[in-house]
C-alpha cells in the first residue's frame, strides 16, 4: 500500500480526498476549515439562545480513517446495519449487495464530504441520554427540537450557510438529518469530485481499499446513487457562487 499522504496530487485534489490537513483548523475539538468554524460558532450561539446545546459528533475525517472504517465493514469486522438498525450477516450477501449495504450508511473513501473540512454531524447535548447513535429515529425523538429549529433556520437561510445534503431518501444514502454541510465551500468541491478523478487518485494509492475491482465496476452507479446530492440541497446562490465563502 502506498502512503495515502502522497504529495503528487494538486492541493485541491488532496483536499477533496482527505489526503491533506493543510486546510483544517481545530477549535474546541472540532476540525473544519476556518470559514466553516466561524459559521459554526455563530450557529451554536444562536442555538444556545434558543435553549439548545448544539454539539458536534464528527467533523473532519481523513482518507485513512474512512478507509479503515470501510475496509472493516467490507471484511465483516465492523457492524453493517439495515434501515431498521439490525446488524447484517456478511455471509448472507454476495459481494456487490454487501458493498451497497455499506454505502447506505458509510461513504466510499475519497467521496466522503467529511474529507473537505466543510461537513459535520450534530446533536443536542442537553437532550442526549446514553450513547449517541446518530439514527433517523433518534433525530425524530431525542433531538427533535434541535432538528425542528434547524429546519426553520435553513428555510429562512439563517443557518450561516449550513444545509443538509442528505435530507431525503433517494434510494442511495440513508437520510441523515444530523449531517450539515457548509454550502459556500462544499458546493464547489462536489462539482469537482467525479468518477474519473476517483479512479486517478486510487490508482496512485495501490491496495488502500479492498474489493477495488468490484467498486470500479459499479463506480458510475455508486456516484449517481451515493455521492451525488440533489441540486436543491442548498439555495441556488450558493451553488452558482453568488454567495462566496466568508
Amino acid at each position: 500500500m502506498k502512503n495515502s499522504s502522497i504529495t503528487s496530487f494538486s492541493d485541491e485534489t488532496a483536499l477533496i480526498f482527505g489526503l491533506s490537513q493543510a486546510h483544517i483548523f481545530a477549535r474546541d475539538g472540532v476540525q473544519l476549515q476556518r470559514e466553516a468554524l466561524n459559521a459554526l460558532e455563530a450557529l451554536v450561539s444562536d442555538a444556545s439562545r434558543a435553549g439548545l446545546d448544539l454539539g458536534v459528533a464528527s467533523s473532519y475525517r481523513d482518507f485513512d480513517r474512512q478507509a479503515l472504517i470501510f475496509n472493516g465493514k467490507l471484511r465483516g469486522q465492523r457492524p453493517v446495519r439495515d434501515d431498521n438498525d439490525r446488524i447484517l450477516i456478511r455471509e448472507q450477501y454476495p459481494a456487490t449487495e454487501w458493498l451497497y449495504a455499506i454505502l447506505r450508511f458509510s461513504a466510499l473513501p475519497g467521496t466522503s464530504r467529511h474529507h473537505w473540512g466543510t461537513d459535520l454531524d450534530v446533536f443536542d447535548r442537553s437532550t442526549l441520554r446514553g450513547d449517541l447513535q446518530l439514527t433517523v429515529s433518534e433525530s425524530r425523538t431525542v433531538f427533535a427540537d434541535l432538528h425542528s429549529w434547524l429546519d426553520e433556520r435553513m428555510a429562512q437561510d439563517k443557518s450561516y450557510g449550513f444545509f443538509r445534503p442528505y435530507a431525503i431518501d433517494r434510494g442511495g444514502v440513508s437520510p441523515e438529518p444530523w449531517h450539515l454541510s457548509y454550502a459556500p465551500l462544499a458546493a464547489a468541491y462536489e462539482k469537482t469530485l467525479v468518477p474519473a478523478l476517483w479512479r486517478e487518485v486510487l490508482a496512485e494509492l495501490d491496495d488502500v481499499l479492498d474489493d477495488v475491482s468490484i467498486i470500479d465496476r459499479h463506480l458510475e452507479d455508486i456516484f449517481s446513487r451515493f455521492v451525488a446530492v440533489p441540486r436543491n440541497w442548498c439555495p441556488d446562490p450558493y451553488r452558482s457562487g453568488q454567495i462566496s465563502k466568508a
